[in-house]
């Protein structure tokens, strides 16, 4: 079993069209499970046409205060770095549940041990099927800020079926924040995928570094490519030492590829499939 992220340092590059159309190659001959880990915004299975099947809710701890045993000093409160706590003077305490991350510093804080464990619904994890690959999501819900918890959760299930499977890809989130990391950890490889632009250059930039600290080996695939442009990426890769694994053009068969929801078929995706084999 491979496991490969599909990842980049900023949205709107073409990273989930690179996974899907990669996912879609490769399960020609192979065995493949594509796991969208960006959570905040998964779009692969709109990408393949996929119905989506709940599998799991995914569940996150929070405070529940005991008021007859609660002394109104507004400790709890103080310990809230989230400001999820709400506390006037010689009053109750108001809890805003949204915002809470579940660090648990309220519950030892308190004086009065007033505060104990109840838990929130914050996702879900969905799978399903498509082109020839079987498939895994998972998805924040509307107004909660901890999508790690439901990356964890998503690669919990992952790790009960992983090794049935010859590749496993995973699409992760735009950027270098916590749900990405947890999303890359266990990959032997990645493919950061950028465009040519400034901002392509710089995110790329950031996306090498966390990779190299993860000691995740990589390749730059640049998505948009247009002859005759800028080399802006390729001169990022080279001082990194690195060169550009593949180019997939700025085209509009593949733009209309993808508005369609149809996974994305040319020859630089076929060279990446050969470069993970």
């Amino acid at each position: 079993m491979k496991q490969i992220a599909i990842t980049g340092g900023k949205g709107g590059t073409g990273k989930s069209t690179v996974a899907t159309a990669l996912a879609v190659e490769l399960g020609k001959s192979h065995k493949v499970l594509l796991v969208d880990a960006d959570v905040d915004c998964p779009n692969d299975h709109l990408l393949l046409g996929i119905e989506r099947k709940p599998l799991k809710k995914v569940f996150q701890r929070i405070p529940k205060w005991d008021f007859e045993k609660c002394i109104k000093c507004g400790k709890c409160a103080e310990a809230c770095k989230i400001n999820s706590i709400f506390a006037p003077k010689g009053k109750q305490p108001v809890f805003l549940p949204q915002q809470c991350n579940g660090c648990g510093a309220c519950v030892i804080t308190c004086p009065a041990k007033a505060i104990g464990w109840s838990e929130k619904e914050i996702g879900e994890v969905f799978k399903g099927k498509g082109y020839g690959i079987d498939f895994i999501s998972g998805e924040l819900k509307i107004n909660e800020a901890v999508s790690e918890f439901v990356v964890a959760s998503l690669k919990e299930e992952v790790e009960k079926i992983k090794e049935s499977y010859d590749f496993v890809l995973f699409d992760t989130a735009a950027g270098t924040h916590c749900d990405v990391i947890s999303a890359l950890e266990g990959s032997k490889m990645a493919l950061a995928v950028t465009e040519p632009t400034p901002l392509g250059e710089h995110d790329l930039e950031l996306i090498m570094k966390l990779l190299k600290k993860l000691g995740i080996k990589f390749e730059i695939i640049l998505n948009r490519f247009e002859k005759g442009g800028k080399k802006i990426i390729e001169n990022s890769a080279e001082r990194q030492g690195k060169t550009i694994a593949a180019k997939i053009p700025y085209s509009k068969k593949i733009m209309e590829s993808y508005s369609k929801g149809i996974p994305v078929s040319h020859e630089s995706i076929k060279a990446i499939a050969e470069l993970v084999k």
